[in-house]
């Protein structure tokens, strides 16, 4: 509904019925009722979701709202239900259908990561005449689902389903949630199980065969004895460049440099307002991602005028490798209004979103991902190349990952090359539970101009740990549990609050 307050047409909600009003209090009139209900289960789940992400309800609320027209035709209800908490490990590029149709009895909620899926999954339930399964992407885990009987979310550690503005909700977490309430089974597939799903429930595998086929085969390059003048390609990359079919390489550094020293001095390029690194963008100039200053191509040492690059970006490396197979490679980012039509094309992750099909994937340098500087950087390293294996389709076709590294032991490499993610993910598991990090305790980031007052008035609070300031004036919170944590955070008042942090 729609109420007039100081001048302006807000959004509301009614919650409940017969709550009264305070002695003196005038009532204003509902100016208009809105299309759109949120289900009753809804409401009471906006309330644990509140609590559980530190934000307000009517953020809740509201994606509940835009979700209801996606309510389905059949209102079957399924007796004698068992709540039951699986996690389905799958390889990337096996077809989940048959695992999906199993785990979907009666009134189901399905979660798929992207909306192109959710257009291709309502095609072929439509099809098979399933009439009783909602379908939806992130904001899909409030949807309204009559009578559910049932919840299957896939690629259930893709970190899409985090909602990256506060409060940073999961929507796995919100389904799972929702089956718990129902009492309705639920089943978590993805090819590359993280820590916390694996201790929220039971973990089922096929056959090590057929999990061995949805993995790709993977060429490990190791370039810990490459003469440093080849630059970023190897041979054998631009050999299998040379050789046809399509090939997307994958670099997480757009533009031209992302890390330049002078040719002269051999002082590292840096910000002269902020003192970062500085990289160089497609027009030439020198630019701070920190505070965005820019300026000429200039050293601020010694005043020459030439640069050269230590790490280069998604840019400049199209152009080199463009040298190297003598025909022109395209260049794909996240701001890529198009996909260039073009054999070779070279990327950050976003092109594994953009592309569907290539008989090769490249990762140019995987060690900027093994190596970065949180704790989830070998799941995320896992969930990249188990794209990339959808994408060459497995074992299933003759498609292949090739890897450039200077770590050709990592045991994320490893793991791969074996087609068995559980080893990492095992040693994982050992490495969080010693240092106390998810899922054996529950994190949440205080950022902003009032982060430094809220902080302080957590510390010393029972069970609450507070770290910080980071150098961007950010403090962790750390807390046994979610319950103390969340407890804890409703002392928090002006502070930007991320429950969960994917980056910590």
């Amino acid at each position: 509904m729609r109420v007039d307050l100081h001048g302006r047409r807000l959004r509301g909600w009614v919650v409940a019925e017969g709550a009264g009003a305070e002695r003196d209090v005038a009532l204003k009139p509902i100016a208009k009722v809105s299309p759109g209900f949120v289900d009753p289960e809804l409401v009471d789940l906006s309330t644990w979701a509140a609590w559980r992400w530190a934000g307000k309800r009517r953020t809740f609320l509201s994606t509940a709202t835009d979700q209801s027209k996606l309510v389905f035709s059949g209102t079957q209800n399924v007796s004698d239900r068992t709540q039951i908490c699986r996690v389905l490990r799958l390889g990337p590029a096996i077809d989940p259908w048959p695992y999906v149709m199993e785990a979907a009895v009666g009134p189901t909620l399905l979660l798929v990561p992207s909306l192109a899926r959710v257009e291709r999954w309502q095609r072929r339930l439509r099809d098979a005449g399933r009439r009783d399964v909602v379908v939806g992407a992130r904001a899909g885990a409030w949807a309204p689902c009559p009578g559910l009987a049932s919840v299957v979310v896939l690629d259930a550690h893709d970190e899409v389903y985090t909602e990256e503005r506060a409060p940073t909700w999961n929507a796995w977490v919100v389904a799972a949630e929702r089956a718990r309430r129902a009492n309705a089974p639920c089943v978590l597939i993805t090819p590359t199980p993280t820590p916390e799903l694996l201790a929220w429930g039971e973990l089922v595998t096929t056959d090590h065969a057929t999990e061995r086929r949805g993995w790709a085969r993977l060429e490990v390059i190791d370039r810990r004895g490459d003469d440093p003048r080849t630059g970023l390609w190897s041979t054998r990359v631009v050999d299998l460049v040379r050789g046809g079919g399509r090939v997307l390489c994958i670099l997480n550094r757009t533009g031209r440099a992302r890390l330049l020293r002078c040719a002269s001095c051999g002082t590292v390029a840096t910000c002269e307002r902020c003192a970062s690194a500085v990289r160089q963008d497609s027009d030439g100039l020198l630019v701070c991602d920190r505070c965005t200053t820019q300026r000429p191509v200039v050293c601020t040492d010694c005043g020459a005028s030439k640069l050269k690059a230590l790490r280069i970006g998604t840019a400049r490396a199209a152009e080199e490798l463009t040298a190297l197979a003598g025909e022109a490679v395209g260049e794909v980012t996240g701001a890529s209004d198009d996909v260039p039509v073009t054999r070779v094309l070279v990327g950050t992750e976003a092109l594994l979103h953009r592309v569907g099909r290539a008989e090769a994937v490249v990762f140019v340098d995987l060690d900027a991902e093994l190596a970065a500087p949180h704790f989830r950087a070998n799941e995320a390293a896992l969930a990249l190349v188990a794209r990339a294996a959808r994408i060459v389709r497995g074992r299933f076709e003759d498609g292949r990952i090739v890897v450039q590294t200077r770590q050709p032991d990592h045991p994320v490499l490893q793991a791969l090359s074996a087609s068995d993610p559980q080893r990492v993910i095992t040693e994982d598991d050992v490495l969080r539970r010693a240092l106390d990090l998810p899922p054996y305790a529950a994190l949440a980031r205080l950022s902003g101009d009032d982060a430094a007052a809220d902080a302080e008035r957590l510390r010393g609070r029972l069970g609450l740990t507070v770290i910080g300031p980071d150098p961007a004036g950010a403090y962790l919170v750390r807390a046994a549990d979610h319950a103390t944590l969340c407890d804890g955070l409703r002392d928090v008042h002006d502070a930007r609050v991320s429950v969960d942090p994917v980056r910590v």
